[in-house]
């Protein structure tokens, strides 16, 4: 088995400094290196950093239909725990997140069942977070 690297992700966003509070305060990521123009951030023991870039320079993004919803893309997350998707809700929730799709179970019953929720950063960028009851299906067919 192969250990899990951290990913590197770098996404636009087009005020600074709403998403590095969001991202500090509302999902609780760790900041770490940053400029007048990017933030590092520690998302979920991942890379992430936003870079600034004008409104007008952002892509705008779609969806595609999964399991009844509109799933929004492009978007990223992380896949968590079980228990740490049920507290990471409740802290969204108290949070007043305005969900995209509010977290739910998808796929019940079948191969890659999980808890799934989709909510948008201030700048738009789509975020899902997800989990397994049984993490040996995040690959199954």
């Amino acid at each position: 088995m192969m250990r899990i690297q951290p990913f590197h992700l770098a996404i636009p966003v087009s005020d600074l400094q709403k998403c590095r509070k969001f991202y500090r305060e509302t999902l609780g990521c760790g900041e770490g290196r940053s400029s007048d123009h990017w933030v590092d951030f520690n998302f979920f023991g991942h890379q992430l950093v936003i870079h600034y870039k004008a409104p007008e320079e952002t892509a705008s993004s779609g969806s595609n239909p999964v399991d009844g919803k509109d799933v929004p893309i492009p978007h990223f997350g992380v896949v968590l725990q079980w228990d740490v998707f049920q507290e990471f809700t409740k802290l969204l929730k108290s949070k007043n997140i305005d969900f995209v799709i509010e977290p739910y179970i998808r796929f019940e019953g079948q191969v890659g069942e999980q808890a799934t929720m989709f909510f948008k950063d201030p700048c738009g960028n789509a975020l899902e977070f997800k989990a397994f009851r049984d993490k040996d299906q995040l690959f199954a067919k």
